[in-house]
């Protein structure tokens, strides 16, 4: 059988790791790391085609071979840090009459983004109540380039609801440029212009990349796609990256979370994603991660991204100290001070080692250890170090190290503190548990998880020096993802295409619901997803009046289109008993061409009460997790049936209501794609969606699952 290869390439902070994968066998045939070409002239994407030459001659990869290249990477947010930002050149453009509130909201002057960073601005203001002059176009952009502008934003108010006015500027610039109705479909002038302006800034840097990329693989002779992780989970082509680099930020961390659900079912748990320098924490829920709208250096978005928090602990962070007690772990790493891993070290080399203190970089408080030799060299004390002491890494992990190795080092630092060599360990990974366990309770809270039904998911090269102590001190389950060192790089290589469409409407009538999910799910189906495995997703939000519609799906060529990959009924049965938790009872509902539907009933107690509740879960038939309700009614029939059921049931639920206007959150399964109206909040547009949806069905069998 011919192979049929995806390729997946993370580009991390310090390293660029990329695998193969084999989509017939969901099998990883290699993988190899390199540095990431930070300094590079062509900067990481240097990194970015080396991996990829490795990974060919190593792996003996045959062009042909190759169906997808995809990456991740951390260029958005590394130039935003490092303030490596285009000065950008902003019109404003509004009715005359509002001059003096638009140039308040679009002049955004000078942003702040790292300590003594700034993305610099000029600004013009063009009025938008005649029609607009070519020649005072001409001479705004003229102005702001001889200020300094290297890239255009272009802002008008209620541009989202009509934009010829931004693109007939946008037309005339001779500059990169980019508008506020490009990235969203919502009101909020202010906000809507930030975004643009952040996402200007890193377009020369951005287009550079994807042209230096996009040619070197073709001039490997490499005819397959290259696209783009974006940090919602889902993967994109390079041309959007060239207009909407912002889109890719948190991407590194959408991957990992991509990559784990591959290959674990989980309904409700924490992906934690352990480094060598940070650590990573996302939730999620219903089998699916949380997205979020992204902050960037604390200035709010309209960019929407996997809700990733993260903390300054990782494997790999320094320990520091008083002179008596350990005080601290990180938030500086043994890569960030250069220094190896005193667990990576031969035993000898660190006999009649002295704990020293030192700054990892400038500025840097002089608190942090390490272990100097006679010889003058230098080595970290770290959470891994910790963890190898304590013989708490399996054998063949990635995070293995020498137990003796580690144990002398720890050793040479309780000797120093007085203490046994097993208590400075277990006070080190206790101090860096914490801080996650911080993390990890206030989103629980958030996302109102139930502690007694969550797990913990484990990714990265460092997730067994951390994740099993955590469990152990939270009480709960836990799970590290398989080749969990590059499960970004798989995530990359694996990931669904998602596009996601929003705009502002006070009360969204069925028209405005049925264009909008036209529109992902056109732009869904030009990106490449194929049909049979499109989800579609509808939300009104109503304190924010806002109306949004997501589609997801796999990538035409999806590592789910062998028949090698595809569960068989035992096999569903099997996984939909693990993730209810039970052994008996289960349910199978219906026959369809694309997905598993269960159902189990549930006894619930509480107080001197007990209830029941029947709990519904849809795998799709490669056994992800596509839907999951913990109390549902559901009912099936041909597409006229369904619709006339749900009708009823809403008039019913409109009667017994004492809220006129909430309707129940209703999914639809048609065979071949999930159509999810669960945040519609009127009956009326519900049922019209539905009924219009089912017009244009073709499976003789439905599926409708309501949350009671």
């Amino acid at each position: 059988m011919r192979r049929r290869i995806r390729i997946g390439i993370d580009v991390g902070g310090t390293f660029t790791k990329a695998v193969a994968l084999d989509i017939s066998s969901c099998s990883v045939v290699g993988k190899v790391t390199v540095p990431t070409t930070h300094g590079s002239e062509k900067g990481v994407s240097t990194g970015i085609i080396m991996a990829l030459t490795n990974l060919m001659n190593e792996c003996n990869l045959q062009h042909s071979q190759i169906e997808l290249i995809a990456h991740s990477t951390t260029q958005a947010v590394n130039a935003l840090l490092e303030g490596d930002t285009a000065k950008v050149g902003i019109i404003g453009m509004g009715v005359g009459l509002e001059k003096s509130s638009v140039i308040r909201r679009t002049n955004i002057h000078d942003i702040k983004l790292a300590s003594h960073k700034y993305l610099r601005s000029s600004y013009r203001f063009l009025d938008t109540s005649k029609y607009l002059n070519e020649r005072e176009v001409m001479s705004a952009i003229g102005q702001l380039k001889e200020e300094g502008a290297e890239v255009l934003v272009v802002s008008e108010a209620y541009g989202v609801d009509d934009p010829s006015n931004e693109l007939f500027v946008m037309k005339k610039s001779d500059i990169p440029s980019t508008s506020g109705h490009e990235l969203t479909g919502i009101y909020g002038l202010e906000i809507r212009t930030l975004t643009a302006a952040i996402n200007a800034s890193i377009l020369p840097k951005a287009m550079t990349t994807a042209q230096f990329v996009e040619l070197a693989v073709r001039n490997e002779n490499i005819m397959a796609p290259v696209m783009l992780m974006k940090g919602d989970g889902g993967v994109t082509d390079m041309q959007t990256f060239r207009n909407k680099p912002i889109l890719t930020v948190l991407s590194g961390p959408a991957a990992s979370v991509a990559g784990a659900l591959l290959h674990l079912s989980v309904l409700d748990g924490i992906f934690i994603e352990v480094g060598g320098t940070s650590t990573n924490v996302c939730v999620i829920k219903g089998g699916k991660p949380e997205v979020n709208y992204v902050t960037i250096m604390e200035h709010p978005t309209c960019i929407r991204s996997l809700d990733v928090r993260v903390a300054g602990i990782a494997g790999g962070s320094l320990i520091r100290w008083s002179g008596r007690k350990i005080t601290d772990v990180g938030p500086r790493s043994a890569h960030i001070a250069n220094l190896p891993y005193s667990c990576f070290a031969n035993p000898e080399d660190l006999e009649n080692g002295q704990i020293i203190t030192f700054r990892p970089k400038d500025g840097d408080p002089i608190d942090y250890i390490a272990i100097e030799t006679g010889g003058g060299n230098r080595y970290a004390i770290t959470n891994t170090c910790a963890a190898n002491a304590l013989g708490l890494i399996p054998n063949g992990d990635y995070a293995m190290a020498n137990q003796k190795s580690a144990s002398v080092a720890l050793s040479i630092l309780a000797e120093r503190m007085g203490m046994e060599m097993t208590g400075v360990a277990e006070s080190i990974l206790e101090i860096s548990a914490k801080k996650i366990i911080k993390i990890i309770e206030t989103m629980v809270r958030e996302y109102k998880l139930k502690s007694d039904s969550i797990s913990l998911v484990g990714g990265g090269g460092g997730a067994s020096v951390l994740i099993p102590f955590l469990a152990r001190k939270l009480q709960l389950p836990f799970h590290i993802a398989k080749n969990a060192e590059v499960i970004s790089s798989i995530g990359v290589a694996a990931a669904m295409i998602r596009e996601e469409r929003e705009r502002t409407i006070n009360s969204p009538n069925p028209s405005d619901i049925a264009s909008l999910t036209d529109e992902v799910k056109r732009l869904a189906l030009n990106r490449g997803v194929s049909p049979e495995s499109l989800v579609i997703e509808s939300q009104f939000i109503s304190e924010r009046s806002v109306l949004r519609a997501i589609a997801t799906g796999n990538v035409n060529l999806d590592i789910g289109s062998s028949n090698s990959e595809v569960i068989d009924e035992e096999q569903a049965r099997i996984l939909a008993c693990e993730l209810f938790g039970i052994n008996q009872g289960l349910q199978k509902l219906y026959d369809m061409k694309n997905y598993h539907v269960f159902a189990c009933e549930i006894n619930k107690k509480k107080l001197f009460l007990k209830s029941k509740r029947r709990a519904a879960l849809v795998l799709d038939n490669h056994g992800r997790v596509k839907l999951s309700i913990n109390n549902a009614s559901i009912i099936n029939g041909s597409p006229e049936e369904v619709a006339c059921k749900i009708e009823l049931l809403l008039n019913q639920s409109q009667e017994s209501s004492n809220n006129v206007s909430l309707a129940p959150q209703v999914h639809l399964l048609d065979g071949t794609k999930i159509v999810d109206y669960s945040s519609l909040t009127s009956r009326d547009h519900v049922s019209k969606a539905i009924r219009d949806e089912l017009g244009k069905s073709t499976s003789a069998q439905v599926v409708a699952i309501i949350k009671i």
